[in-house]
């Protein structure tokens, strides 16, 4: 590095070295700045760069002194007053090797970005980076005398001994699996290395910053938790909704033979009644999977909110007041209306019980720009053009250790028997089915805000709101022709084709896949094809891509327990209808009819 100074002591001029390790870039213009101010001495007289500050090299100074040819020879004060080139050199003056090298060490491991100490025989920590006190939890002003003060008590004496083993006899190498005393539930990986010739020093340490590698572990482990059970759930959904078709359909045919004042029509209402209970409980289940049938349309969040307020104001009762708030220029989302309204409803039942003795309810909207997302730095949220809700109250808050775990099914923080732990993890499933993102804040005392972000639709300029199919409902449900039933299981098979044979279809039914191509082959004319998605030996879709080569004008009604958004991407089957379990024997009834629409006209 080389320095041209002036008899004041201003820089005159600088190589590109001297600029970059002093200024940080080469192309700094210091002209005219006291070299001085850009130096410093530490407390054994070693010169070092101010900007390196702990770490760097002893440099060592050679001054060259410029005199002008004119000046006499014998004036020296020319010399000293004159402007004169300094150069400046990374070589420790005074150090023995040892001593040195070390000095060399220090620096070189200063710079690298992973956790690294050195300690002598004795195990007393003679230097430590910053990333290894990142690693290790330290404070900036923190340094322990030694290794074993950053580990838990149990742990102390085996990082003791292995310093020592380390420190003595042949150079090897070695990891100890610790307990940092910050982080005591979190096993963490201690690396010891013997080294010779450096002075002091006798064992390099290095530790390795895991919080980052930790917190997704968490997040993978709960991530396969979530996704296992919402796995789980759906399965349970399922199967429930077989049982609750057959029990909803014999409800409806039993009432087909009674009339308002028998005797046995009010408990025939009362079972069915509780059957559409069962079913919404099983949604709640879909919902949380990610697995319910949902029907979006392109919406304003005002008018779901503005719907939904005159039934807030009933549950929340007198002690809370509803304040509403809406931005401008809010994008159109895509979300199905009516589970937005369950969104809204949870959350402000939520919060009207983390308020027994009343406050305020405050449910907003606003846009997001992606500019405004990129500012607030999330991991989670992707940057784009977002439609925001946000719903906060005055309550009691959540506190943080349970603030990770609201969103996770069957966790309630209420008596047992006043909730089933299912309505935030409905909350999340129906947002990220929806493609959206929620996040919840809290602070204790002060409250809780439930945040839900959803992306701007982007072709909400040019569709609208999709038109009914029929624009004039029709009421007429009877119909003729041959149905060909394909259901593997026995009580929604027997619920549906007797179904079907009252409203004047004649049915053929088959177990599975393969006796349904067996019937469908037969020579009879099919006009209908009515069949679950999920079966043994051959599934739905697969009987039906079949079917297609022989009928390709066949229509085909799917019913299934699932979502049909899920469905969808593993049927590639063109025009074909679905019917979501459990269904009444009116909605089986007009899907039928309506499938049949959709037969193209003989010619």
């Amino acid at each position: 590095m080389a320095v041209m100074i002036g008899g004041e002591g201003r820089i005159r001029a600088a190589n590109g070295a001297f600029l970059l390790r002093a200024a940080g870039r080469i192309d700094a213009n210091i002209t005219g700045r006291d070299f001085a101010a850009h130096m410093r001495v530490d407390d054994k007289g070693r010169l070092f760069l101010a900007r390196e500050e702990s770490g760097g090299l002893p440099l060592r100074l050679l001054q060259v002194p410029l005199r002008r040819a004119t000046q006499p020879a014998g004036n020296q004060s020319g010399g000293q007053d004159g402007p004169m080139l300094l150069l400046l050199i990374d070589e420790p003056a005074g150090s023995s090797g040892g001593t040195s090298a070390l000095s060399y060490i220090e620096t070189l491991l200063s710079l690298l970005p992973f956790g690294l100490a050195m300690a002598d025989r004795d195990g007393r920590v003679l230097f430590l980076n910053s990333a290894f006190s990142r690693a290790a939890g330290l404070k900036r002003s923190e340094r322990p005398s030694y290794p074993g003060d950053l580990v838990v008590r149990e742990d102390q004496a085996a990082v003791a001994d292995a310093v020592r083993r380390f420190a003595v006899g042949p150079q090897m190498s070695g990891d100890i699996a610790i307990r940092l005393r910050n982080e005591p539930d979190e096993p963490t990986a201690l690396s010891l290395a013997g080294v010779r010739g450096l002075g002091e020093a006798a064992v390099l340490l290095s530790l390795k910053d895991n919080s980052e590698e930790s917190k997704l572990k968490r997040q993978v482990a709960q991530a396969t938790k979530m996704q296992a059970i919402g796995q789980l759930a759906g399965g349970v959904a399922h199967d429930f909704n077989n049982i609750l078709t057959a029990i909803i359909g014999h409800c409806d045919l039993m009432l087909m033979r009674h009339t308002p004042g028998d005797s046995d029509y009010d408990d025939i209402q009362q079972i069915k009644s509780n059957s559409n209970r069962a079913a919404g409980l099983t949604r709640q289940l879909l919902a949380f999977s990610r697995q319910q049938t949902l029907r979006p349309q392109v919406l304003q969040l005002p008018d779901i909110v503005a719907d939904v307020s005159n039934l807030l104001k009933r549950l929340l009762g007198e002690s809370v007041k509803l304040e509403v708030s809406h931005g401008r220029n809010l994008g159109a989302v895509r979300a199905d209306p009516g589970q937005l309204e369950q969104v809204i409803v949870n959350l402000a039942v939520n919060a009207r019980d983390a308020m027994p003795e009343g406050g305020i309810l405050n449910i907003q909207t606003y846009s997001v720009p992606a500019a405004k997302v990129r500012e607030m730095r999330q991991e989670i949220l992707p940057a784009a053009d977002y439609t925001a809700l946000r719903v906060s109250d005055t309550g009691l808050g959540i506190p943080p250790d349970i603030l990770s775990k609201i969103f996770e099914p069957f966790f309630t923080t209420k008596e047992l028997g006043k909730g089933t732990g299912l309505g935030l993890s409905t909350v999340y499933g129906i947002v990220k089915q929806s493609g959206g993102y929620i996040f919840a804040e809290s602070e204790l005392g002060r409250g809780a805000s439930f945040v839900i972000y959803l992306p701007v639709y982007q072709g909400a300029d040019m569709e609208q709101a999709p038109p009914s199919k029929a624009p004039v409902k029709r009421s007429e449900t009877w119909g003729t022709g041959t149905v060909l039933l394909v259901e593997d299981e026995d009580m929604v098979r027997a619920v549906a084709e007797r179904a079907l044979a009252r409203q004047g279809y004649k049915v053929l039914t088959a177990n599975d896949g393969e006796q349904g191509l067996e019937v469908l082959a037969g020579g009879e004319k099919i006009d209908l094809l009515i069949s679950d998605v999920v079966m043994p030996n051959m599934d739905g879709p697969s009987m039906v891509a079949r079917a297609r080569n022989s009928h390709p004008d066949l229509p085909v009604l799917f019913m299934s327990g699932y979502a049909e958004e899920q469905l969808r991407k593993s049927i590639d089957i063109a025009n074909v209808a679905f019917l979501p379990k459990p269904f009444s024997v009116s909605q089986l009834a007009e899907a039928a009819r309506d499938a049949l629409a959709m037969r193209p006209a003989a010619e």
